[in-house]
């Protein structure tokens, strides 16, 4: 995996950044745990990033509380996110997870107020972010309105049943 960071790469909140994949990262990323109900709407960040080394339309980010991974996530881009979007300008977010022992302490909701101004910084064409989550995924759900997604009542059938495509325009 190429390493695509340098210091002006990081969107910060108090304690918590966002910042593309480092090798660093791999050890804590390696550690992730997740109960079997929440791995049924993700992948775990090892995971991703193998498919991320597959395509290089996927961009790995990585959420920090200081400087320790608590989270992460893929930014997809380009011809292979058009099953969710007909936006040429968006980028699908993807495989959000927070590892369990750190969930209930607010870095999702962190990180995902801070993905707009992370979008734009490293993506200035993109003017729109969407995802797709499962219907009976109503915790993600909640998150995601949370911080100003929003349903326009598109909806697909996924690997493991229906899910909402919800957008967030930039």
């Amino acid at each position: 995996m190429e390493e695509r960071v340098s210091s002006k790469d990081h969107t910060t909140s108090g304690l918590v950044n966002l910042c593309f994949y480092q090798s660093e990262h791999y050890d804590a990323l390696k550690a992730f745990w997740l109960p079997e109900d929440q791995k049924a709407f993700t992948a775990l960040p090892l995971e991703a990033l193998e498919k991320c080394k597959e395509e290089k339309e996927r961009h790995p980010v990585v959420i920090l509380n200081g400087k320790t991974p608590v989270g992460f996530f893929v930014l997809h881009t380009g011809e292979n996110i058009r099953p969710f979007t007909d936006n040429p300008r968006a980028v699908l977010l993807r495989a959000l997870s927070v590892n369990y022992s750190e969930q209930g302490k607010g870095f999702a909701k962190k990180a995902m107020a801070l993905l707009p101004a992370f979008v734009k910084a490293h993506f200035p064409d993109v003017n729109e972010i969407v995802l797709a989550v499962n219907e009976r995924n109503l915790a993600a759900q909640k998150l995601y309105f949370a911080v100003g997604f929003i349903d326009r009542g598109l909806r697909r059938e996924g690997r493991i049943g229906p899910q909402l495509l919800l957008h967030y325009p930039l």
